[in-house]
């Protein structure tokens, strides 16, 4: 059986949103390598749940790591993939969106204007 690769398991972030079964962040590396990163088409609306889910996302990210570089780690692709190539950027030049040891960096301005209610001391959910 193949090792799993290595990955960066975030300390203290939360694993999801509580009573709703959302996650955000994987348990393990998958054997086969990190799925990639890619921007998806963001179908929420605001006051829908998954808008909430999404916005409690870049909540916990910006709360934990603020504006500064970011490994990807065990953060879960699929909700990074809502906010990829706009709220969340690659944040360096020969990013490889198959890493989990790629560098990411919150676009403050563009995640502001998404998601105001993220960038509060505490988020009603």
């Amino acid at each position: 059986m193949p090792r799993p690769p290595e990955m960066t398991k975030h300390r203290g972030f939360p694993s999801g949103m509580p009573g709703h079964g959302h996650h955000f962040t994987i348990r393990r590396a998958n054997e086969k390598g990190a799925t990639p990163l890619k921007p998806l088409q963001r179908r929420a609306r605001p006051g829908t749940i998954e808008h909430k889910v999404d916005a409690a996302f870049l909540h916990a990210l910006w709360h934990h790591f603020g504006p500064e570089p970011f490994e990807r780690g065990n953060l879960d692709a699929g909700r990074l993939n809502l906010l990829f190539g706009r709220e969340v950027v690659p944040a360096e030049d020969n990013f490889d969106p198959t890493s989990y040891e790629a560098l990411l960096v919150i676009n403050e301005k563009v995640a502001r204007q998404s998601f105001p209610e993220s960038f509060e001391d505490v988020m009603e959910i």
